[in-house]
């Protein structure tokens, strides 16, 4: 049972990239079951489509499924002005969509490097922007974006996910400083190792799972449900104080210094 009053998001809507699978997934259909309606956004149809009939069905909100790549300005933009056109407005922005894969620096290519910066950060400004331009700038708005912890030291395999993830950080901050005087409160969650998604699965070696997890001060690592309640709270008017903040959520884990030995994942 939620701790969250049922109707704590009655007539809002949320714009979700990433919002048709794993902490995003779980996201969207958080926020529709506190009543809030969901504009679901990915670059394939089959990632978002069934996750909107899903929300539905469950919630009885509306979910709008939207397929565009946040690495193109017109389409994230096009996205946005459908959003606004079928819901009438955005009060909430999350930005989740995410590319990651694990690669040693020393074979990192060029491609890869930017795709990920491509995805990760440059998706999110485009689509804050493209938010900001056809909704928030005159109305207002709040918005999450989805970090991590990886760039909190040096974490083998992921410099290019941890760029990414380092400029998001920046961006949030800015963010919050240029636009908070227009009534929009910018924030980033920094997930740890969350274990019910596929990202999980494919980041985190089974081999490594155990003393992962023994690595983490309440010795557990994450769940999607404690992302959607940190979501929750960020989105509610209990955290109207809370601005520029990047909320860290992984049981203490970043406190604890290296997150592992790079012949952990050879």
């Amino acid at each position: 049972m939620s701790i969250f009053r049922k109707d704590l998001f009655a007539g809002k809507v949320a714009f979700i990239t990433g919002g048709g699978t794993g902490i995003c997934k779980g996201i969207a259909l958080g926020l529709a079951e506190h009543g809030a309606d969901t504009v679901l956004v990915s670059r394939k149809t089959e990632s978002v489509e069934p996750t909107a009939k899903e929300i539905t069905e469950k919630t009885g909100r509306k979910s709008l499924p939207l397929v565009a790549d946040v690495r193109s300005p017109e389409q994230i933009q096009a996205a946005v002005d459908d959003a606004v056109k079928q819901f009438g407005k955005i009060d909430f922005l999350v930005n989740g969509a995410a590319g990651n894969f694990l690669c040693p620096a020393s074979q990192l290519s060029p491609n890869g490097f930017s795709t990920v910066i491509d995805i990760d950060t440059k998706g999110t400004w485009h689509t804050t922007k493209a938010v900001f331009d056809s909704w928030m700038r005159d109305h207002g708005g709040k918005i999450i974006n989805i970090s991590a912890t990886l760039h909190y030291g040096g974490t083998p395999m992921q410099l290019h996910a941890s760029a990414a993830k380092a400029a998001i950080d920046a961006m949030t901050q800015n963010l919050a400083v240029e636009w908070g005087p227009l009534g929009i409160r910018v924030n980033a969650i920094a997930p740890g190792g969350i274990g019910d998604t596929e990202g999980a699965k494919r980041l985190i070696p089974p081999q490594f799972l155990e003393r992962l997890i023994k690595s983490v001060p309440i010795r557990r690592i994450g769940a999607i449900q404690d992302i959607v309640d940190l979501t929750l709270f960020l989105f509610s008017e209990a955290a109207d104080n809370i601005n520029g903040a990047v909320v860290v959520s992984d049981g203490g884990h970043s406190l604890v210094g290296a997150y592992l030995n790079p012949e952990d994942l050879m």
